[in-house]
């Protein structure tokens, strides 16, 4: 296993240039592809990434990159993310009776509980779903034929009716502060998805051909229209993900740090099955208190973990100050495999770990200097919560997903990185070139919970 050693970071500033000449090489060591870029990346480059040297650009590709320099996402993040805790610690009664949206396979508010991990319920991790872009996306007719694509938002508020006759109803935040920062956390990384979705438009076209522009078709067949569809959409899907501590006998201890064991005690194994999907990184906590725990004095491997491209199994650890993007199945299907999806999960934090404290950190000899003379005592901290934002950007459902004129379904389908002990194929959820998106979500939905199930078996 390796950890962080072909992590591709790039700058925002790039990301404002119409220009992708200087941003190729970076998407190919981030996403994949067949391209030969003559491994040159120039010093912008080396300044900017952190790659391995052992395996080819198109093989160890994570399938993510990261952003640095974003503004106000930092501040944003950190004032966003804690909410998580306020939020999961409202009366369960309130959560179930007035945050859960069952019409939308509760693909809106509050779900604790409602995925399942074989035949039992998944309760290490609570989500709350919403629409950072529109309250009320598409249309009516939109919202009746895609109800897990299209639902409303809802958010945790009750009225409040005035003293008297004369006095209006007010609505009360539940959660202060959730609904405007999640907006703002939300409409921030789609508007970063759509300035990457302009370059990976241009790198897949550098890759297969040039042509005259969005909305027309290389001499390869692609179509670089995803950056205009990622600014226009409204198929836009935050999800506040809250991790609760593990119990003792989750066995995350037997994990062996490669990729098995409890590697995915928090979440199992997947693809991303869309286009893009925008993550805020992560913090940990004291699930009791809700005090930030630092990184240090938590369980290492707990984290992100992704199969690179050659199946090789990394721990990934996302800058506090970047934004990472994945790349979605349905890209690596439209763009012919020139970038790919990759397998990832995330492991929980051990509860039997021990952080060691030493010298200014714990005056065991009593005498008020914390000097060497301290011994190494060690503090278990067992209640440790995770809280991670990734935000799905997507198109609409009836977009179809068509392979390049001069790619196939096959080379899509060998494109995959594989590991199907880890991920359902995507040969039996992609039935057809031409499939519409929404199909191919709730084939791919179906598929993984007959798959869980079948392994858990």
């Amino acid at each position: 296993m390796e950890q962080n050693s072909n992590l591709v970071i790039i700058n925002y500033e790039d990301l404002l240039s119409e220009s992708s000449e200087a941003l190729t090489p970076l998407l190919a060591r981030a996403f994949g592809s067949d391209c030969d870029d003559n491994g040159d990346n120039g010093d912008s480059a080396s300044k900017t990434t952190s790659i391995s040297t052992s395996t080819s650009a198109s093989t160890s590709a994570l399938g993510l990159i990261a952003i640095r320099g974003i503004p106000s996402f930092v501040e944003t993040k950190q004032k966003f993310l804690p909410l998580a805790h306020s939020l999961v610690h409202l009366p369960s009664d309130y959560l179930e009776e007035n945050l859960t949206d069952a019409a939308s396979f509760y693909s809106s508010g509050y779900s604790h509980g409602k995925e399942k991990l074989g035949h039992k319920p998944d309760l290490s991790k609570a989500s709350f779903y919403f629409n950072p872009v529109t309250d009320v996306p598409g249309t009516a007719q939109e919202r009746k034929d895609y109800p897990a694509s299209y639902p409303v938002n809802k958010w945790p508020e009750k009225i409040k009716k005035g003293e008297n006759a004369n006095e209006n109803e007010s609505v009360e935040e539940m959660v202060p502060g959730l609904k405007k920062l999640g907006k703002e956390m939300g409409c921030l990384m789609r508007e970063v998805v759509a300035l990457l979705a302009h370059h990976v438009d241009n790198y897949v076209m550098s890759c297969a051909g040039s042509g005259s522009g969005p909305g027309t078709a290389s001499p390869s067949g692609y179509n670089p229209i995803m950056g205009r569809e990622m600014k226009h959409t409204e198929k836009v899907k935050g999800r506040l993900l809250y991790y609760f501590p593990l119990d003792d006998d989750s066995g995350c201890a037997s994990g062996d740090g490669d990729g098995g064991g409890a590697n995915d005690s928090w979440i199992g194994w997947h693809n991303d099955s869309g286009f893009f999907t925008a993550l805020a990184g992560d913090m940990y906590l004291d699930h009791e208190t809700g005090a930030p725990l630092p990184r240090d004095s938590i369980d290492p491997q707990a984290g992100l973990y992704i199969m690179d491209r050659n199946g090789l199994v990394t721990k990934v650890d996302i800058p506090e100050d970047c934004m990472a993007i994945q790349i979605g199945e349905c890209m690596q299907i439209i763009t012919g495999g020139k970038v790919v999806a990759t397998p990832h999960c995330v492991r929980g934090a051990d509860p039997s770990w021990t952080t060691k404290h030493r010298g200014n950190d714990v005056d065991e000899d009593n005498d008020g200097d914390g000097d060497g003379n301290d011994e190494i005592t060690n503090e278990r901290i067992s209640k440790v919560a995770r809280i991670s934002f990734p935000c799905f950007v997507d198109t609409v459902p009836s977009f179809p997903l068509r392979v390049p004129d001069t790619s196939n379904r096959e080379v899509v389908l060998k494109s995959s990185v594989g590991c199907a002990d880890k991920v359902p194929p995507l040969e039996g959820r992609w039935k057809k070139d031409g499939m519409d998106f929404g199909s191919f979500l709730h084939d791919t939905f179906a598929m993984y919970y007959e798959w869980s199930n079948n392994k858990k078996d």
